[in-house]
């Protein structure tokens, strides 16, 4: 174990040192670094990809589009810790059949696109009768918007966000004493030793943010968060203290609206077929919704599906890169710091939501 934290390491401080500092002139780019982030991708040995279970895949079938062309989104569940609740209410909620012949009824321009039972909770679904919810659904209260830093599970986090800063400072010019961080006063002071490094990244928002486990994360002193970025994929609530139950959800097809954060649950993400739900007409309704008169706007949703659930020839197979490798280190600089032939000048940082986790189709390596 430790020799790879020195591996991921090694990479940092290469992508460090080719940085420079600002107002130089960065020194002429290693032929590895010259790459894309893509072509970075593509080198990764096939060891660093992580196979999602299919228990953690939903299938949802849309209805055929106005040329008889089948639509299908792909949706990966998020993993525990995080919103556990929501996400085993989504899979009772898909084996119980309750998803079948919902629809998407809210499109909002760079923002969200929304589906469900198209008379709850929707401010143009007047009259329309609504679909009862099956038996046994956990309610979860706000708490569970975030993990805490006070249980094993947020601590597991929190010690995560502290070896990859302490690792990136000791290798920049600004050194720290070697040791873990044990304040999140101790994970800023090490953040802005390596603010030119993508793997630990210091926000405007009072908190820092990080791939963990193939996820964008949030972390403060309180504990740590799923962050909403394109694709991710939400619980629908109405006004505190409701938190929703899973049966509205919505996705990002926007700029992250980083202000949900820890306002609302999220539960998964968008891996394929997403260009099925970013192109749909956009409601003129108030949020995006559908009017009464634009009812035939609404997506019908044939089903959605527990991949484990389908016969095995039709589950399907995706992997992602794991964030934990040297190839995820050093694509996070590339998307930070594009120094491939196109580009001019390195950025010198990104945005959490700009490093999207590489997923592909088992097979399409």
């Amino acid at each position: 174990m430790k020799k790879h934290v020195l591996t991921v390491a090694a990479a940092i401080s290469l992508s460090t040192a080719a940085i420079g500092q600002i107002g130089t002139e960065p020194p002429p780019p290693l032929p590895s670094e010259a790459m894309s982030p893509n072509e970075i991708v593509a080198n990764a040995s096939p060891e660093e990809w992580v196979v999602i279970d299919a228990e953690d895949l939903l299938v949802m079938t849309l209805a055929p589009d106005r040329d008889g062309n089948e639509r299908s989104v792909v949706i990966q569940l998020l993993p525990a810790p995080f919103s556990q609740g929501w996400v085993e209410n989504i899979r009772t909620l898909a084996r119980s059949g309750w998803y079948d012949g919902i629809s998407v009824n809210r499109v909002q321009d760079n923002y969200v696109v929304q589906w469900g039972d198209p008379g709850h909770d929707n401010p143009e679904g007047e009259g329309i009768e609504t679909k009862s919810l099956p038996d046994g659904l956990n309610v979860m209260d706000e708490e569970g918007y975030l993990v805490s830093n006070g249980n094993a599970d947020g601590q597991k986090v929190f010690d995560e966000a502290s070896k990859r800063y302490q690792s990136a400072a000791l290798h920049t010019a600004t050194l720290r004493p070697a040791g873990q961080a044990e304040t999140f006063d101790d994970l800023k002071e090490l953040a802005t030793a390596a603010t030119a490094n993508a793997l630990v990244l210091l926000e405007p928002y009072g908190s820092l943010s990080m791939p963990y486990d193939g996820w964008p994360i949030g972390v403060n002193r309180q504990g740590s968060w799923p962050i909403h970025c394109y694709g991710m994929v939400g619980v629908g609530r109405n006004f505190s203290p409701d938190t929703g139950s899973g049966a509205e959800l919505y996705t990002v097809i926007g700029h992250a609206p980083r202000h949900l954060d820890r306002n609302i649950a999220l539960a998964g993400r968008i891996i394929d077929g997403m260009e099925h739900l970013s192109s749909l007409r956009r409601g003129s309704g108030v949020l995006g919704f559908y009017t009464e008169e634009e009812a035939g706007l609404r997506t019908p949703i044939v089903s959605i599906r527990v991949a484990s659930d389908l016969p095995e020839g039709e589950r399907p197979q995706f992997e992602y890169l794991s964030t934990e490798g040297e190839t995820f280190a050093k694509y996070a600089d590339a998307r930070a710091n594009r120094r491939d032939p196109f580009f001019i000048v390195p950025a010198g940082g990104a945005d959490i939501c700009n490093i999207p986790v590489p997923v592909r189709a088992i097979g399409d390596g």
